[in-house]
């Protein structure tokens, strides 16, 4: 099994970068998208609906072209969630879940607090609140992954400029405690237990030449829970080609 998320940070602009030949190669069984910065009545082009796959979108109600999450599927979920039930957060376009079995895959948005103290206020917010329901899943019985633009790094691994960033969102102390403590109680960090010594990253600013220097954030992850945990194979961030200024994750899960 193979699933890929990717911040697409408009799914338009992505296209026209060529992300959909792209995907087509992967053979993933899903795709979680993250910041499709669309309406779903702007994607009625066939290019937005691959031949083969079934495609969910979740936009954003609250402002236009603005967050939005997807999830392409091949095979036909049982059923799609869009709402976690916080009306501030849901109609954001933040969280869409396909369940299929046993399994749910979630594509997540978790906000960002770079813009200035109001939208860090929401991300701390959304981060109390996401944190019960995290934990009711992962003592559900059902196998989870969490897919997504977390807009956190979890440690010095995971970002090059570890020191001059202790101030800035995505990086601060209370951040990173409320992730690895998801971590801490049980959910597995795919990337982390598959490459423990690795520093790779998955965004880069559109500032200077980050990209090219490598100056990165590790902030899309796939979480999951333990019994998937057991049956990760191989992981792959892939930057050959620029479709965001994110990189797509990818990972294979034994059948």
């Amino acid at each position: 099994m193979r699933i890929i998320t990717l911040n697409a940070n408009g799914l338009r602009s992505a296209a026209s970068k060529g992300v959909y030949a792209w995907l087509a190669k992967q053979r993933a069984d899903v795709v979680c998208l993250q910041e499709v910065k669309a309406q779903t009545d702007q994607l009625t082009d066939p290019m937005y609906h691959p031949q083969g796959r079934h495609c969910y979108y979740r936009h954003a109600t609250t402002k236009k072209g603005y967050s939005g999450v997807a999830v392409y599927a091949q095979r036909e979920p049982d059923e799609v969630r869009t709402g976690l039930g916080w009306e501030a957060f849901d109609e954001e376009g933040r969280y869409l879940e396909a369940r299929f079995g046993n399994l749910s895959v979630v594509s997540l948005y978790v906000p960002s607090g770079s813009s200035g103290d109001e939208r860090q206020g929401f991300k701390f917010q959304s981060m109390a609140w996401l944190a019960p329901i995290l934990d009711a899943w992962l003592a559900s019985g059902r196998d989870y992954i969490l897919c997504g633009d977390w807009n956190i790094v979890r440690s010095e691994q995971d970002i090059k400029n570890w020191k001059s960033n202790q101030k800035n969102s995505g990086c601060l102390p209370e951040e990173r405690a409320w992730l690895n403590g998801l971590v801490a109680r049980g959910w597995v960090d795919s990337y982390r237990r598959l490459q423990p010594a690795g520093e790779d990253y998955t965004w880069w600013s559109n500032r200077g030449n980050a990209r090219a220097n490598n100056v990165g954030w590790r902030i899309d992850y796939q979480l999951v829970t333990p019994a998937l945990g057991a049956r990760l194979k191989h992981c792959a961030i892939y930057r050959d080609e620029r479709f965001s200024d994110h990189a797509p994750y990818s990972v294979d899960y034994a059948d």
